[in-house]
C-alpha cells in the first residue's frame, strides 16, 4: 500500500495538463556535441509531459556557467531551474533562503529509496530538507585511448598507467601526442584528482580531502603523484587546444594517443560514431585502482514568486529522476544512473564497466562534494601553473598543495 501510493504521488507530480503547462528556463553548461544530445533528452521529456522547456544554455565549462547562474539568483532574476554539480557549491545560496526546498517531491518518490549511492541525495540535503534533484553519477577516473593512434604508431594498446607513459615516445615518434589535454583550469586539476587516486590509491586521497590531512599531502605516496603529474605535462606539452571536448576530439581522430577525462567524453565518442572496445578503450582508475568517483550533476530549483513556476519546477525535479529519464538521459550522456532499478542492457563497453564498480561498490565521493569551491578553486591555480610552467618543480608544487589543504575549509 505504502508503495502504491507514493507511486500516486509521483505521477501527480510529473504529470502536467493543459491548464498547468508551464514555461520554464533551465540554465546549464552542456555544449558540447554529447552533452548537447543528452540534455535534449531532458527537453523533450518535459516538453511531453506537457510543460516546456527554455533552454539557458552557457557556453564554457561549470567554472564559466557558475558564477552566471549565481550572479542571476542573487540579483534577483532567477532561471526556472539550474544545473550545478551536486555537493558544496549552493550552500550558500540554500543558506541564504534562494533555492526551493523540494523535500515533498523526494519523499513522494521515495528518492531515499532509489537513489544509489546515497551521498548523492545526502549533497542535495541540508538540515534534512532536499533542495536537488540528481541526474547522474560522472566519475573522473577514466582515461580513453585510442585505437587508431597506437595502431599508426604500432604500439600495442597499454592496459594500465605504466604502460601508458612507456608508449609515450613511440606515438611521439609517429608525430602524435601521447596526451591530450585542454587548457581550461578545471582539467588539468582534474586530471592531477585522477592520477592522485591512481597512484597513492584511494586511502590518500581520503586522508587528503575529506580528513583534509596536510601531513599525509606533504608525504611520500604523493610526492609519487607529483612525478607523475609531470610526466603528464610533459606527454600533454604539445596540446594545443583548449576546450575539453577539442581534446577528446584529438583522441577520436587519432591524433593524440589518450585523455585523461570524465565519462562525459563517452557522448562525444558516441557523436562521433565510434565504438567502445573497438575504435577507443578505456581504463577505469588508470587501469591500477579500478575505482570511480560518484559525483555528477543535479538540478536546483530557484525559489519563484509564482505558484504555477513552483509546480512545474516540482514535476521538473520529479521528471528527471523518473526510470525513463534516467534511462534516456544517461545513455546519451555516457554517465551513471543514479538509481539501480532500471534497464542499462543498452549501455556500452565502458559504461558496463563502470556500473559494475558501482555496483561492487568500490567508490570515492567528488572532490566537489568534501572540498569546498574555496579550497577547489586554490587547487585548480595551482595546477594551471604547474602545468604550464615546466620549471616548476614537483616538490614545489606538492609543498604549495599540502599548505592548501593545511587551510582547507
Amino acid at each position: 500500500m505504502k508503495l502504491t501510493t507514493k507511486l500516486l504521488a509521483a505521477t501527480a507530480l510529473v504529470g502536467a495538463s493543459a491548464a498547468s503547462a508551464t514555461e520554464l528556463e533551465v540554465t546549464h553548461w552542456w555544449t558540447s556535441g554529447g552533452e548537447a544530445a543528452a540534455v535534449a533528452k531532458l527537453a523533450e521529456a518535459f516538453n511531453a509531459s506537457g510543460d516546456t522547456w527554455i533552454d539557458g544554455a552557457i557556453a564554457g565549462s561549470g567554472g564559466t556557467a557558475r558564477p552566471i547562474i549565481i550572479s542571476r539568483i542573487l540579483g534577483g532574476d532567477p532561471m526556472g531551474a539550474t544545473q550545478l554539480n551536486h555537493g558544496r557549491q549552493a550552500e550558500e545560496l540554500i543558506e541564504a533562503g534562494l533555492l526551493l526546498d523540494i523535500t515533498d517531491v523526494a519523499e513522494a518518490q521515495g528518492w531515499r529509496d532509489i537513489i544509489n549511492p546515497i551521498s548523492l541525495l545526502d549533497s542535495c540535503t541540508v538540515d534534512g530538507r532536499v533542495y536537488c534533484a540528481p541526474v547522474n553519477i560522472h566519475s573522473w577516473q577514466w582515461i580513453w585511448l585510442s585505437h587508431k593512434a597506437y595502431a599508426d604508431a604500432g604500439v600495442a594498446m597499454p592496459t594500465n598507467w605504466d604502460e601508458f607513459v612507456a608508449s609515450a615516445p613511440a606515438l611521439e615518434a609517429a608525430g602524435k601526442i601521447p596526451l591530450a589535454m585542454g587548457q581550461q583550469p578545471w582539467q588539468s586539476s582534474g586530471a592531477f584528482g585522477v592520477i592522485a587516486v591512481a597512484i597513492a590509491g584511494p586511502d590518500v586521497w581520503k586522508a587528503i580531502n575529506i580528513d583534509k590531512n596536510a601531513e599525509v599531502a606533504a608525504g611520500p605516496e604523493m610526492a609519487k603523484v607529483f612525478e607523475a603529474a609531470a610526466n603528464a605535462r610533459a606527454m600533454a606539452a604539445n596540446s594545443n587546444v583548449q576546450d575539453w571536448n577539442q581534446a577528446t576530439n584529438l583522441v577520436i581522430t587519432g591524433q593524440a594517443g589518450g585523455q585523461i577525462m570524465g565519462d562525459w567524453a563517452q557522448g562525444e565518442f558516441q557523436v562521433a560514431g565510434q565504438v567502445a572496445g573497438v575504435d577507443y578503450e578505456c581504463l577505469p582508475g588508470l587501469g591500477v585502482n579500478e575505482i570511480i568517483s560518484t559525483g555528477g550533476d543535479a538540478f536546483y530549483f530557484p525559489v519563484q514568486s509564482d505558484p504555477e513556476v513552483e509546480a512545474a519546477q516540482k514535476r521538473l525535479a520529479a521528471l528527471l529522476v523518473s526510470p525513463e529519464v534516467q534511462v534516456s538521459f544517461n545513455l546519451a550522456k555516457g554517465s551513471l544512473p543514479i538509481r539501480g532499478d532500471i534497464d542499462m542492457s543498452a549501455a556500452n563497453d565502458c559504461m558496463r564497466k563502470g556500473l559494475a564498480i558501482l555496483a561492487g561498490g568500490n567508490i570515492l565521493p567528488d572532490g566537489n562534494q568534501t572540498l569546498s569551491p574555496d579550497t577547489s578553486g586554490q587547487i585548480e591555480d595551482l595546477m594551471v601553473e604547474f602545468w604550464n610552467d615546466p620549471n616548476m618543480s614537483a616538490a614545489d608544487a606538492q609543498a604549495q598543495y599540502a599548505e592548501i589543504i593545511a587551510n582547507a575549509d
